[in-house]
């Protein structure tokens, strides 16, 4: 039997197995989820609504990370083919245009391309043919279509945006804007630029337009979600989202929430919905 005095470390010892044996017996810890990085590159203009989608995304599901990368258009379809991107945002496709082989285009939402001044700028109006008249450099003064005592300062988009090649499409009739034209690299850029000079005039996706700028009604309508819902407003395109055919799950089921009831809601923050 033992003395006395060697107690303790015997009971320590038999502390030491039951603490095993209650291990043994408990369920096994979960082990955490592993992360999952969803990559979406391109249009600037849907960058606003992506951002949203996102963050409500990734409160469902808390293992997923989505980032955002706003290359424009064409950067984000090369960085989809090359394989470093999950999702290209793509803001002009033709309608009769199909997307590149192996790849699918989802619908992502209505948007209405707004022609944006100086707030001092108070012109009532522009016709399309104004505009095309303007964006190529043939009107030297604003005074002579009702607006103030300035030259117009052309601002326009980056070789690939998509914006650009739809107001190139649709404003300009396929004709080039002129090489006087400021060259800005993003929409956000556009808008900033155009607060900044009084006779500066830009193109802008409706998601992107602040209180700094002022909205000129074109053919006498603006750019609203019910007007560019219905292409009533005539600078209206539709947005899409690229991805490959076959995609990973975590992409499927984010262009599934993109397209359900609650993605939509947050989509018509920006653009006009699809339902």
């Amino acid at each position: 039997m033992p003395k006395a005095g060697n107690w303790k470390p015997v009971r320590g010892f038999l502390s030491v197995v039951v603490l095993v044996l209650l291990a043994a017996c408990a369920d096994p810890i979960a082990s955490p989820t592993p992360s999952v990085v969803v990559r979406i590159s391109g249009s600037t203009s849907m960058m606003p609504a992506l951002h949203d989608l996102a963050a409500a995304y990734q409160q469902r599901r808390p293992h997923v990370r989505i980032e955002l990368l706003g290359n424009g258009s064409a950067a984000g379809l090369r960085e989809l083919q090359n394989g470093t991107v999950d999702i290209a945002a793509i803001s002009w496709k033709p309608e009769e245009s199909a997307a590149p082989a192996g790849l699918v285009a989802t619908p992502f939402a209505r948007d209405g391309i707004g022609i944006i001044v100086h707030p001092a700028n108070r012109i009532a109006g522009l016709t399309l043919n104004q505009v095309r008249r303007i964006y190529r450099g043939e009107v030297l003064d604003w005074q002579t279509l009702g607006g103030p005592a300035e030259e117009p300062l052309v601002i326009s988009r980056e070789e690939g945006s998509g914006t650009r090649a739809a107001f190139e499409a649709i404003a300009m009739a396929g004709e080039q804007v002129t090489l006087n034209a400021i060259v800005m690299p993003s929409s956000q850029a556009v808008v900033s630029q155009t607060a900044r000079r009084i006779g500066a005039i830009g193109y802008v996706s409706m998601a992107v337009i602040t209180d700094t700028v002022r909205v000129v009604p074109v053919e006498e309508m603006l750019p609203t979600s019910a007007s560019v819902r219905t292409g009533a407003y005539h600078l209206t395109r539709d947005l899409y989202l690229y991805a490959r055919r076959t995609p990973p799950s975590e992409v499927q089921r984010f262009l599934a929430f993109v397209a359900s009831a609650e993605g939509q809601r947050i989509i018509g923050r920006y653009h006009a919905s699809l339902r």
